[in-house]
């Protein structure tokens, strides 16, 4: 009687074993292609999204990771003192619209992730 109920309570275990297996996400990857993305005084920007469901970021076209500030900016990405990702006080823009000075604060401060 004894393993009769050993063995259920095991097949039982095991059967919820496979079960919580079988739920986790599978990773997804983000769209692969271009978004154009409309800042709050209409000028559109093209942006990348990488990553999958877990860990994921936006980057301009040619590669500078961005963020979207709550205010619905998006803006160049920098490492705080903590070594952080966080949004700059700097506007992202199309690499067409940039400036010699913009592209100077990129290569020193900005994060590359193309």
């Amino acid at each position: 009687m004894k393993k009769s109920i050993l063995l259920i309570a095991l097949m039982a275990t095991v059967a919820l074993g496979i079960s919580v297996k079988a739920q986790k996400a599978a990773k997804v990857p983000a769209y692969p292609g271009i978004i154009e993305r409309i800042q709050p005084n209409g000028d559109t920007l093209r942006t990348y999204l990488r990553g999958d469901e877990r860990s994921h970021f936006m980057m301009t076209e040619d590669g500078w990771q961005i963020k979207e500030t709550k205010n619905g900016w998006y803006k160049y990405a920098k490492k705080n003192k903590k070594g952080e990702i966080v949004a700059s006080c700097r506007k992202a823009k199309n690499a067409d619209k940039r400036g010699k000075c913009e592209t100077k604060w990129l290569e020193k401060r900005g994060v590359k992730r193309g």
